[in-house]
């Protein structure tokens, strides 16, 4: 026998197996579940974008009291000549 030939016998004696009894409620239970998780990743979705927002806004007013785009000015003062 060849390996796949194997696994296909091995697939037939678990399907020829009586199957397990499934709980009523199984799908009542999944549906809530599914929905308990739908929501937090919505509450998570929104609580990142809100957290986003703030470290932009938090950018924003950090850069226009900075002001990181201009050049400070020099430590020391040029050579004078010419005098």
């Amino acid at each position: 026998m060849s390996r796949h030939e194997d696994k296909e016998a091995a697939v037939r004696r678990l399907l020829d197996t009586p199957h397990p009894p499934v709980p009523g409620d199984l799908a009542l239970r999944a549906a809530e579940r599914g929905t308990r998780r739908l929501h937090r990743a919505r509450r998570v979705r929104r609580v990142l974008w809100a957290l986003g927002a703030v470290a932009v806004l938090a950018f924003v007013v950090w850069a226009s009291t900075t002001h990181p785009w201009e050049v400070p000015p020099a430590e020391t003062t040029p050579p004078l000549e010419g005098w």
